[in-house]
């Protein structure tokens, strides 16, 4: 296993952050805790969560195995904003949920501070400058480490920067969005705030639902059933197949496939590492269900994609662009 910096902090990171949004849920605790020791046990440091991960369950299965644990050798990353009740202040990025939910987020994790705090999604409903004068106020009292975005435009992520910037407080080191082979439009503006301000990126759903997993492939005509892709048209969630069953997924596929055959490692090995290597990517977040996921999973870390292998898949899974990224990139090659 490999270490990063998380952007331009001191804070080092494994090349690897396991997600523990199943642990608690589809991932009972035992598979979860089982997990955990593994990726200790190969040099893992970085793990991630939510405070609505199962209904907080995902946060205290994570606080029991820390029990006993070197706290300090951990870095531990959560989220706040999602509904944790049904009153009107039991959600959002407000002064007054904040507060409330970073002790309960503690509480559940059985700790007295948090390595990394992302706020979950933008807020429209509260000004940013409140949102993080109050992160500014739990970094001071040493409850929280470092902050971070997550799903944000890059207009939101640039704003909360200079805000932050400009009264002395401390800003966003992170950004956690959704970035694949097949999902590359932050690519676009988001990771280039990345690059210019310094901060670190943790793309979520690196294999896309199983998309990239190594199971899906040319001349498929349905998901295989028991998939998430299979359930997701009932939940009307993009990663259905009838959003990526199409012939540009098949050409990533055909490339993922060969690339596993020349390196002998799995299709999803090759997606993950992809990310690893590709600027600015500080950790992919793995997310698996099952102990034989995280095993496939894992295998990302520790070798190379050579340079060929590595813009063979930049340029089959580059996506067109549209207004004003396909003008712009004309004027500035």
């Amino acid at each position: 296993m490999e270490y990063r910096n998380l952007g331009r902090t001191g804070l080092k990171v494994s090349e690897v952050c396991l997600g523990a949004m199943h642990f608690g849920g589809p991932a009972d605790e035992q598979t979860g805790v089982r997990m955990l020791d593994a990726f200790v046990e190969a040099g893992g440091t970085f793990i991630d969560t939510a405070d609505v991960y199962n209904a907080g369950e995902s946060e205290a299965v994570i606080g029991r195995w820390l029990k006993g644990r070197d706290r300090d050798a951990l870095v531990v990353a959560t989220k706040v904003y999602g509904t944790m009740g049904e009153g009107p202040n039991d959600d959002g990025l407000s002064r007054k949920h904040i507060l409330a939910a970073v002790e309960a987020s503690l509480r559940r994790l059985g700790t007295d501070y948090i390595d990394l705090y992302y706020t979950h999604v933008w807020d429209t409903a509260t000004p940013i400058e409140e949102t993080l004068s109050t992160l500014d106020t739990l970094v001071t009292s040493g409850k929280v480490r470092y902050l971070g975005a997550s799903n944000v435009t890059g207009w939101q992520l640039q704003k909360s920067v200079d805000i932050a910037r400009r009264a002395g407080m401390h800003g966003y080191s992170a950004l956690q969005p959704l970035y694949n082979l097949l999902d590359r439009e932050a690519e676009w503006e988001l990771l280039a705030v990345c690059r210019n301000e310094g901060l670190g990126v943790m793309p979520w759903s690196p294999l896309r639902a199983g998309w990239l997993a190594g199971r899906f492939h040319r001349g498929m005509d349905a998901p295989p059933e028991g998939t998430r892709v299979a359930a997701a048209a009932e939940r009307g969630l993009l990663e259905s197949w009838e959003y990526y069953a199409n012939e540009r997924t098949w050409t990533v596929l055909d490339a993922l496939h060969a690339i596993a055959g020349e390196t002998g490692r799995s299709v999803a090995q090759v997606a993950l590492r992809w990310l690893i290597q590709t600027d600015p990517v500080t950790a992919p977040i793995i997310g698996p269900r099952t102990f034989e996921h995280y095993t496939d999973n894992i295998g990302a870390a520790g070798w190379s994609l050579s340079d060929e292998q590595l813009a063979q898949l930049t340029t089959v899974s580059e996506k067109p662009a549209v207004y004003p990224y396909d003008l712009l990139r004309g004027f500035n090659r």
